[in-house]
C-alpha cells in the first residue's frame, strides 16, 4: 500500500489510523486522534506540502459522537482557512482493532492565489 500518491498535482493520501509505529493502539482517544493526524503531516512534508495543502479530507470514525469535540479540537490546531471539505462518516469497525478513527485526505500541489 502506498501512503499517498501524487497525480495531476494532487496527492492522494491513505486511511490513517492512530496506530504508533510498533502497530499499538493508544487507549487515548486524543492520542489515537493526534497520531493519526501525525501520519498525515508526515506524508505530506515527504511531499513538500503542509495541512493547508488540503482540499478534501474524509475521515471514518467509530463512536462518532463520543469524540467528535476532541477530533474537531485536534484538527483545528493543524487545519486553518480556509478549511478543506470535509465528511465525517460513522463505521463500524476497523481491520485495526480498537481504532476509533481514520483519515483520509486529498492535497493539492498548486493553490490558487
Amino acid at each position: 500500500m502506498s501512503p499517498g500518491l501524487e497525480a495531476d498535482g494532487f496527492l492522494f493520501l491513505t486511511g490513517f489510523t492512530g496506530a504508533g509505529t510498533d502497530g499499538t493502539m493508544p487507549e487515548d482517544t486524543e492520542m489515537q486522534i493526534r497520531q493519526a493526524f501525525a501520519k498525515v503531516g508526515l506524508v505530506l512534508r515527504e511531499a513538500g506540502l503542509s495541512f493547508d495543502s488540503i482540499v478534501e479530507m474524509t475521515t471514518y470514525h467509530v463512536g462518532l459522537r463520543d469524540h467528535l469535540e476532541t477530533f474537531k479540537k485536534v484538527r483545528a490546531e493543524l487545519v486553518a482557512e480556509p478549511y478543506p471539505a470535509w465528511t465525517a462518516i460513522e463505521v463500524a469497525g476497523f481491520v485495526t482493532e480498537d481504532a476509533i478513527v481514520e483519515i483520509r485526505a486529498i492535497a493539492r500541489r498548486n493553490q490558487p492565489d
